[in-house]
């Protein structure tokens, strides 16, 4: 009986632990199968429900997860959703009709409500404790104050300023007492373990008192994303490597961190009274703050996900990309999206080549006899040569060593080899027979313009190409297939370009020039002014050759055997390349053609080639056929971009502004002769393309990255990590977050990702009339008009054109017929005004009695009015501050811009004593070299001046010779970097503000995605004098450190510059520059004594 029992007892054990196991199978594999939905983006919690960004559009779901419902739909992207504190509403941004703003929706969905219609983008920060939306938006913007805080009732009306002087993203506190934010945005959010400027602490502002206080950084790390819970500062902190939640008590001044996540960062955080939520590996999080106990939401996300959806889509002209042609002009071959198309002269159709949505093939040309086509393709994983059929049947796959990326390939005329270049500037030949590769040559420098190209000889010997010497002049040289010898062709004292083979094999052209001089330094502001002009040489490679251009006479042949006959016998032999190395360099024979901007060179039929000019002010290249024995140049198409001869040399694919057309080499194109039809179609498959696109970008970073080793970062693990999430993407947006963050890994600046197949949503154009307005009896009124300044014509003031005459204290009262109140939005009514004549009425008293109808233009921006006010501002209380002594300098950026803005500034004041040289939010650009050489000028001398009171001018004439102090803050970056550095290297003067972005890096030449996206590896990292790694991801710290406190500058003042004109002002004590007055005229005539007496 006992035993029995103990029997049926083991038996019910058995079957419970079966069950029991059974139950822990099934939810481990529910948990495996049931992660719910990734990329979930921005959530936002009320008591009951989670909101969130997926797919460009807001989800909702409860807090306990399950399956979520769709709040929007419109093509624009949405985003930044904030719950009201009752949880009814939901406040967020939209891009509806283009413009980005404030709208509001019931939380149990509907139409939304737009709140904004400012043409600057306006973004949702939160909710006011009175109920108001609270967004961010630059329409104030000016360089030291980019962006501020608003709010705006959920009824609409104009938005009202905070009063807090520039903030980017926070929110007010639940008693409504104190503001936590982060100053400004950040120019590369997903730049992993960054230390830099902009790297900032929380700000918390009491919003009575405008005391700061600022969350404490220990190890310059970034904190971001404030969000308030029951009186205490909650942020996203990345001290220890990884983004993680962390918390500020302002009472005790106590930090602590909360979440401790180590692979993948925490995003955006929410909170209210029932906890916090944010996101983290791609996945929406609770967070009991309290706890500290954190559990994934699990979320499953379906619906009709349009943009996922495999399509059929238009291709244009504009669309098509690195073409080539036929070898007897009968089809040109083109790439688009990944695809190789070809399209017909005349007759036939189209055709897609791969049909391979979701692999990159690139970079197409046709066989020199036409039965094959070629292109690389990385349907393998990495990129591959392809060899098929000229209809792109038969395809062959050729396995490349050391894959990458790969460019401008060329088919040799004998078929047997295939030239190209790759990402690291070398040159390789592929035999097509055996399958092996030989490098040919490596370029001496990275360069953004790619112009060690391949061209092949005609006997299929030698590949020609221009190459960077040390000096960075380029030589045309040649490679020979056969004994893998290199030939320098072209003497290296001139810079030589695009060579091209005569169709004879005797002579290569190519394009020099002797003026290239500061060219060399591309990346130099100092490169920025001269100019280049080029002269066409036709290079004789064999001294027992004449020259091409031997002066003629016309005389009667006496011979047998006619000069005709003897042509035609020349021709018939198969041309045979020889290079005699000897004397070589001295047979550059100039041929007649007035020195100007050529661009290139392109083969033409025997004894022509095309040269394209870039003629200033017109658009696209002016094509020139030049006949060399008769040294003549006719215009042979003007407007060009794109141009490509056929191996007969007899056509020519020609491409001018978005249409394609194949013309005969032989006489000047007509308009309209030749057109191609290039109405194409395509089929996309989103999701195959974003797998491909997500590994491209990690290959374009293992590549194209300045160093070897990623930074350290371990790549082959970090697409492991990053790839699942590439099966979750359902819009284009996620997919760029994705491979942000997967390219952030690398810890680096500048690894920007934008763009691609993104919605094409019209836009509704908002005017502006250049003024700032305030509320007043009930209307508006102008609080201040900005008139334009002088000197700046390219900025639009609408109301500071004479006769105009409206100022500050009119009334504006009514837009286009359309009275106006204060409590309507006046941007409502200037939708669709940019650019065209309207009607206001405005009048000096808040009536319409007596009101003026005035026929203005509104602009499209206040951007440049803002700016251009803020520096004359800036100009004119400098120079009373310092009592007309000191010059007040802005550099906007390192590029165009700045160095007119350096120029206009610079050289205008050079009658002051000294200069503040202003780079605050200096945006970037060249290696402002030619800035630190203007301020390093030193007086060497005089000349005297003949004239009024003979005031002298220095040698060098041009030049400020008092002391100079600069600016800086943390959203002056990449040129703005490096203009502080050279700054402090060249030891002219102190600096003041606070560190730079930290973000100084190359960047040029990574290819852009198949859809037309964007990515950039950075390819040149700066190091010093001492062989150190230098600035990148650290700033350049100033000398005197002044931060802009809220509190001071809302009292109208600007530390940093005041701090600057102090300083510049102390170094002026005692040491003003004066100029030295002319000397007594100099007695230069002698004679001996007696000469008066000598007859």
């Amino acid at each position: 009986m006992n035993s029995l029992s103990l029997k049926n007892q083991q038996t019910s054990n058995y079957r419970l632990m079966k069950k029991y196991l059974l139950l822990i199978a099934l939810m481990i594999s529910s948990y495996g199968f049931s992660q719910g939905t990734r990329l979930l983006r921005q959530p936002t919690l009320s008591n009951t429900d989670v909101v969130f960004v997926y797919a460009n559009d807001l989800w909702k779901a409860s807090l306990n997860g399950g399956d979520a419902i769709r709040l929007t739909s419109d093509d624009g992207y949405e985003s930044n959703p904030h719950f009201s504190k009752d949880g009814k509403m939901i406040a967020f941004t939209a891009q509806y009709d283009g413009n980005v703003d404030v709208y509001v929706v019931s939380a149990d969905g509907g139409e939304p409500k737009r709140l904004t219609y400012h043409p600057t983008g306006d973004f949702v920060q939160g909710w006011t404790p009175d109920g108001k939306v609270l967004f961010r938006s630059g329409r104030e913007g000016k360089p030291t104050q980019t962006n501020k805080f608003f709010t705006i009732s959920a009824k609409g009306g104009m938005p009202e300023a905070l009063e807090i002087p520039r903030a980017a993203y926070g929110e007010i506190s639940e008693d409504g007492k104190h503001v936590a934010y982060t100053p400004i945005t950040s120019w590369d959010a997903e730049w992993r373990n960054y230390r830099g400027g902009q790297a900032m602490p929380i700000w918390i502002v009491n919003l009575k008192t405008k005391e700061l206080t600022r969350t404490p950084q220990k190890d310059k790390e970034r904190h971001v994303e404030p969000v308030w819970h029951n009186g205490i500062v909650y942020y996203i902190s990345e001290r220890d490597y990884t983004s993680n939640v962390w918390s500020f008590d302002m009472n005790s001044k106590q930090e602590k961190q909360i979440t401790f996540h180590k692979k993948f960062d925490v995003k955006s955080l929410d909170a209210n009274s029932n906890g916090i939520v944010y996101e983290q590996a791609g996945f929406i999080h609770r967070l009991n703050p309290t706890t500290g106990e954190t559990n994934q939401i699990v979320i499953n996300v379906k619906g009709d996900m349009n943009y996922a959806r495999p399509r059929w889509m238009d291709v244009t002209g504009r669309d098509l990309t690195n073409p080539n042609v036929s070898p007897n002009g009968k089809r040109a071959i083109f790439e688009y999206r990944g695809e190789i198309f070809t399209v017909p002269k005349e007759n036939g159709t189209w055709r897609n080549l791969t049909n391979s949505s979701g692999v990159a093939d690139r970079s197409p040309i046709w066989s020199p006899k036409g039965d094959q086509v070629a292109w690389f393709s990385d349907k393998s994983g990495e990129y591959q040569l392809v060899i098929a059929d000229q209809n792109g049947d038969n395809q062959t796959s050729i396995e490349i060593p050391n894959p990458t990326f790969y460019f401008m390939p060329d088919w040799s005329p004998d078929g047997k080899h295939i030239a190209y270049t790759d990402t690291d500037f070398n040159i390789w030949v592929i035999n097509l027979e055996t399958k092996k590769t030989v490098k040919a040559a490596t370029d001496r420098y990275a360069h953004p313009d790619r112009t060690m190209n391949p061209q092949w000889s005609p006997d299929s010997d030698w590949i020609a190409f221009a190459k960077q010497n040390d000096s960075h002049f380029k030589s045309i040289y040649a490679y020979q297939i056969s004994t893998k010898k290199t030939v320098q062709i072209t003497d290296p004292i001139a810079d030589a370009i695009s060579p091209v083979w005569d169709a004879s094999g005797k002579y290569i052209y190519t394009l020099a020039s002797t003026d290239y001089g500061l060219q060399t330094g591309w990346l130099d502001m100092s490169s920025y002014d001269p100019s280049v002009t080029r002269s066409l040489y036709a290079v004789v490679l064999n001294s027992a050759d004449k020259a091409p251009n031997l002066p003629e006479t016309d005389e009667e042949d006496t011979s047998k055997d006619s000069a005709t006959d003897k042509d035609k016998s020349k021709d018939k032999k198969a041309v045979v390349v020889t290079i005699d190395e000897n004397g070589l360099f001295d047979r550059a024979v100039t041929l007649k053609l007035p020195a100007r901007n050529y661009a290139g060179l392109m083969k033409g039929p025997k004894n022509t080639v095309f040269v394209a000019e870039s003629v200033p002010n017109t658009p696209g290249l002016t094509v020139h056929s030049y006949d060399v024995a008769k040294e003549k140049a006719t215009v042979f198409s003007t407007g060009v971009s794109s141009m490509n001869a056929s191996e007969d040399r007899n056509s020519v694919l020609l491409s001018k502004r978005g249409t394609w057309s194949l013309v005969s080499s032989k006489s000047s194109a007509k308009p309209g002769k030749g057109s191609l039809k290039t109405n194409l179609k395509i089929k996309v498959d989103p999701k195959a393309e974003a797998h491909q696109i997500f590994k491209e970008g990690w290959r374009y970073m293992r590549d194209f990255l300045y160093v070897d080793n990623t930074h350290g970062a371990p790549w082959d693990d970090v697409y492991k990590w990053y790839a699942p999430w590439i099966d979750h993407v359902r819009h284009r947006t996620d997919l760029n977050y994705v491979v942000d963050i997967m390219s952030g890994e690398i810890a680096i600046g500048h690894s920007y990702v934008s763009g691609g197949d993104l919605p094409d949503v019209d836009r509704v154009p908002v005017g502006l009339l250049g003024a700032d307005f305030e509320k007043n009896k009930g209307k508006y009124r102008f609080a201040k008009v900005y008139k334009g300044e002088r000197w700046n014509p390219n900025i639009s003031a609408p109301l500071g054109i004479p006769g105009i005459n409206v100022k500050a204290g009119d009334y504006l009262l009514e837009i286009n017929g359309v009275s106006l109140t204060a409590d309507m939005n006046p941007y409502h009514l200037l939708e669709q005004t940019a650019g065209r004549e309207i009607y206001i009425k405005v009048n000096s008293k808040p009536s319409l009695d007596g009101a003026r109808k005035i026929l203005v233009k509104p602009t499209s921006s206040e951007r440049g009015l803002r700016t251009i006010d803020w520096i004359e501002g800036n100009r004119r209380k400098v120079d009373k501050l310092s009592n007309g002594k000191l010059a007040y300098v802005y550099v906007p950026n390192t590029g165009g811009g700045g160095f007119t803005s350096f120029n206009r500034y610079y050289f205008s004041q050079q009658d002051k004593k000294g200069v503040v040289i202003d780079e605050r939010n200096n945006g970037g650009g060249s290696a402002a070299d030619y800035m630190i050489d203007i301020m390093s000028r030193e007086v060497l001398g005089y000349f005297n001046s003949k004239a009024n009171d003979r005031r002298p001018w220095t040698t060098p004439m041009a030049g400020i010779w008092g002391p100079k102090v600069m600016i800086i803050n943390e959203r002056a970056g990449s040129g703005g970097d490096l203009l502080p550095y050279m700054f402090k290297m060249k030891k002219l003067g102190p600096i003041v503000g606070t560190r730079t972005w930290g973000g100084l890096v190359g960047t040029w030449d990574t290819p852009r995605f198949i859809d037309g996206g964007r990515m950039v590896a950075p390819r040149g990292g700066f190091y010093d004098v001492d062989g150190n790694w230098a600035v990148e991801g650290e700033g350049v710290a100033p000398d005197i450190e002044v931060i802009q406190n809220p509190k001071s500058v809302l009292q109208g003042n600007d530390p940093q510059l005041q701090a600057a004109i102090n300083e510049a002002m102390r170094l002026l004590k005692g040491n003003e520059f004066q100029l030295k007055p002319e000397p007594k005229a100099p007695i230069r005539s002698k004679r001996p004594k007696g000469y008066k007496n000598d007859k």
